[in-house]
């Protein structure tokens, strides 16, 4: 089913975006792919998207520890999203226990595990991200290419956004 609904571009699941999209939509030194992130963030508004708290987290300690928002800018971009998706993904112990399971062996980073876990528990099947191996799966949930080499919105992700 989900390699049927990647290939056609005719599904509705539910998804997340990593911490590096939110990231990526506040960073002027990347202008092409600020752009395909904002584009991104806002094609998933009204659709089957959570984000999770920990995206939102590294999105706080990243475009702050990078001086790309002032801590200010960044809070208010926070409660942005968590308007414009209200279901936040929590960390529960059980998605901790599976990331730290999986980190090794799955090849990705506890941190990436983590997300990738914590979304599959809340019922995403797809996370959309720039920097993990896209095509991999780990509990169930597929990582969704973002950016293509020019880094505009992969064919994939656009796929993913109808």
């Amino acid at each position: 089913m989900i390699v049927t609904a990647f290939t056609t571009g005719a599904f509705d699941l539910r998804f997340t975006l990593d911490a590096n999209i939110l990231v990526y939509s506040a960073d002027p030194r990347h202008p092409v792919k600020r752009a395909s992130a904002t584009a991104i963030i806002e094609a998933a508004v009204g659709r089957d998207c959570r984000v999770t708290l920990q995206a939102l987290a590294e999105f706080f300690a990243a475009t702050t520890r990078k001086r790309l928002l002032p801590p200010a800018a960044a809070q208010r971009a926070i409660a942005d999203w968590l308007t414009l998706f209200p279901q936040a993904i929590p960390v529960h112990s059980a998605a901790l226990l599976s990331a730290a399971v999986a980190a090794g062996p799955s090849g990705f980073s506890f941190w990436d595990a983590l997300l990738v876990t914590t979304a599959a528990h809340a019922g995403c099947l797809a996370v959309i991200s720039e920097d993990m191996a896209p095509g991999a799966t780990l509990a169930g949930t597929r990582i969704v290419r973002a950016f293509d080499a020019a880094g505009a919105v992969s064919a994939e992700a656009r796929a993913l956004l109808g």
